[in-house]
């Protein structure tokens, strides 16, 4: 008999819960349909002003368009700069770097032809200079040599007339 009496009491229970839902539901479909009814009717407003509108919104994108390329040729210029500014300092750093390899390339070999026994550079510089010297001591000694000798030669060439006159006369006698 309980068994009875629980059955009739979720039936009941149920029964109300199925009209609840009915309303419910019922209220959810009134609801649906006046916004359905409100897009349709937005949406023929829309068509009546379309114009106006399409006019409106074509204005503030050009507008908009503007400012966005303003913005974007802004943006782009300083990022060029400072794109600039990097290569540059990265330029500027692979010159020292490169320099400084250089610098030990040229020791390194300096080192390995003075092992060699190959003379360096200012080696054959100071060759250079002591040959210059030596050259221009001996210019001087062979233009001393040469005034000597044309002073010799001179007074050669004047006793030879007497010399010559001398032996006419032992000649003569």
């Amino acid at each position: 008999m309980v068994k009875k009496l629980r059955k009739m009491a979720e039936r009941k229970a149920a029964g109300a819960a199925a009209l609840l839902d009915n309303e419910l539901a019922q209220a959810i479909r009134d609801s649906a349909q006046q916004i359905w009814l409100a897009g349709l009717g937005a949406f023929g407003k829309a068509q009546d002003g379309s114009a106006k509108v399409f006019e409106t919104l074509v204005r503030e994108g050009t507008n908009l368009q503007r400012k966005t390329q303003s913005v974007a040729e802004d943006k782009i210029s300083e990022v060029t700069g400072r794109m600039s500014d990097m290569a540059n300092d990265v330029t500027a750093k692979a010159g020292q770097r490169w320099d400084k390899l250089e610098s030990i390339f040229e020791e390194r070999v300096a080192k390995a032809l003075n092992r060699l026994g190959v003379p360096s550079r200012k080696d054959v510089d100071a060759l250079i200079k002591r040959i210059d010297e030596l050259g221009g001591k001996v210019g001087a000694a062979a233009k001393t040599r040469a005034a000597a000798g044309r002073k010799a030669a001179k007074k050669a060439i004047a006793k030879a007339p007497a010399k010559r006159s001398a032996r006419a006369k032992k000649a003569a006698a």
